[in-house]
């Protein structure tokens, strides 16, 4: 505590007793570095991974979410999420702005299930610091949802889709696991985001997709990457950035958040060498958009466990992790006609919603009893192979899943009849044809000269649809 150290804290009206000045700048830190994931990291990443045609409009869906999250955060949907209970799964809408309310130290409310109430907790910074925190994790997650429909959303119902989404989406799942919801009060695990952001984003990012339609059947059939050392470069910031991702959970001791940033890149590490390995077997070649494919599906998978199971554990999860998700888009897919029939521009399903299923159900197997006691309110909560009731927890992570996968699945579809009722979800065939020229009145890159056109006559046969290149055993499902 600030009291212990009166000269090093120099105590004032600015720095009260219960302050920890290393707790707080620890979760800032975490909270910038899961904001560079989104910003720039996903931005770049979204930009370089598509067709060059829609270089601009992929990297600005992700911009205005970001944008649009902070701002629906602070006024309405972070009390939602973390505030006082209005219903089992949700809380009371209200705005986290006035300095009264930022300026005293952090909490997450207590709550009462089944006339059992959980303890207050209180961390040792201020208010203004959790709801930054657990903004970027809100953010980051309507962002992935958007990699499911890269190439063809009228953006104009992307910018009514996202606070809408967020509020009656986001903020259940939050409210439920993290803020005090019943799945919280029965004891399903998620450290930091499994199921809230993961399998939430990728089941949303599905559906959304089946109401929006897919792409132009010239793009679905020919998709590549216009710039794929630049798509490196915002894998790299989403693997950097997990750390904080994980490691800055507010339940968790500072042990136990040191252990979950060593776990996060075992297991991430571990699938992108599966993913990569499985690649050369089956195709031959390693492809570079497979490693980043399976470095992603790792650090989803690990998600939900990060603080919560030993170093083996995370390494076993980083080798189903690099597989499971692997054989669902690389064979499933490919025979499955409904995954076949809907067009995931970038297979969030099989990198989020799949591998988030897949950590949260590992997570009940491997759950360390020492550990899940710095986490859990529920007492006595273990893995399955530490015996005794830890068979109890993969159904309670089974069901905990199931209940993300029914409220997203149905709720989206609602938002997005709602939402096409003003505006069309897919934009028109003109644009869909011309891309970021006819949506933004600007393209990513100016190759030819000062307003000069693409003139094959003139410049050679590159194009986007171009067939001098091969496409990767990946295709462009990246993120």
């Amino acid at each position: 505590m600030a009291s212990t150290l009166p000269g090093a804290y120099n105590l004032s009206a600015s720095v009260p007793d219960w302050l920890n000045k290393g707790d707080n700048a620890w979760q800032m830190i975490a909270a910038t570095l899961v904001g560079l994931q989104s910003v720039p990291g996903l931005v770049i990443l979204y930009g370089s991974v598509v067709k060059k045609k829609w270089a601009v409009n992929s990297a600005f869906m992700a911009l205005y979410a970001f944008a649009a999250v902070v701002l629906c955060w602070v006024i309405w949907a972070y009390k939602m999420s973390f505030g006082d209970r209005l219903l089992p799964f949700w809380g009371k809408a209200g705005p986290a702005l006035g300095q009264k309310y930022l300026l005293k130290q952090s909490a997450l409310t207590a709550t009462t299930h089944h006339h059992k109430k959980t303890a207050m907790v209180t961390p040792f910074y201020p208010m203004a610091t959790m709801v930054w925190f657990q903004c970027v994790f809100a953010a980051i997650t309507v962002i992935l949802l958007a990699g499911s429909l890269l190439g063809r959303m009228n953006i104009r119902a992307w910018m009514m889709f996202v606070p809408l989404w967020l509020t009656f989406c986001y903020t259940v799942g939050a409210f439920s696991l993290w803020g005090g919801g019943f799945l919280f009060h029965w004891g399903v695990m998620d450290y930091s985001g499994g199921y809230v952001i993961h399998l939430s984003s990728g089941i949303a990012g599905f559906t959304t997709a089946y109401w929006v339609g897919p792409r132009s059947t010239k793009d679905r059939e020919r998709f590549p990457p216009n710039n794929v050392l630049l798509m490196l470069a915002g894998a790299g910031l989403l693997w950097l950035g997990w750390a904080g991702f994980n490691g800055g959970d507010p339940y968790a001791a500072n042990t136990d958040s040191s252990m979950a940033v060593l776990n996060t890149n075992i297991c991430a590490a571990t699938s992108l060498l599966v993913w990569t390995w499985l690649d050369v077997i089956f195709f031959k070649k390693p492809s570079v958009i497979g490693a980043v494919q399976g470095m992603i599906t790792g650090l989803v998978c690990i998600t939900p466990a990060a603080g919560l199971v030993q170093g083996w554990a995370a390494i076993v999860m980083g080798i189903l992790s690099g597989s499971v998700p692997w054989f669902t888009m690389m064979i499933l897919h490919k025979r499955w006609t409904l995954l076949h029939h809907i067009d995931d521009t970038l297979g969030v399903f099989h990198t989020h919603a799949v591998a988030g299923y897949l950590g949260g159900i590992l997570t009940g197997i491997f759950a360390e009893p020492e550990l899940c006691s710095l986490f859990l309110p529920v007492t006595n909560s273990r893995g399955a192979v530490y015996g005794g009731s830890g068979g109890i927890q993969v159904l309670k992570q089974l069901a905990g899943g199931a209940f993300i996968i029914g409220w997203n699945a149905v709720v989206t579809s609602i938002i997005c009849l709602v939402v096409k009722v003003v505006l069309p979800l897919r934009m028109p065939e003109e644009e869909l044809l011309i891309g970021d020229d006819a949506v933004h009145g600007e393209e990513a890159y100016a190759l030819w000269g000062d307003g000069e056109k693409y003139d094959s006559a003139k410049h050679g046969l590159y194009s986007d649809d171009s067939l001098l290149q091969k496409p990767s055993s990946g295709a462009t499902q990246v993120v």
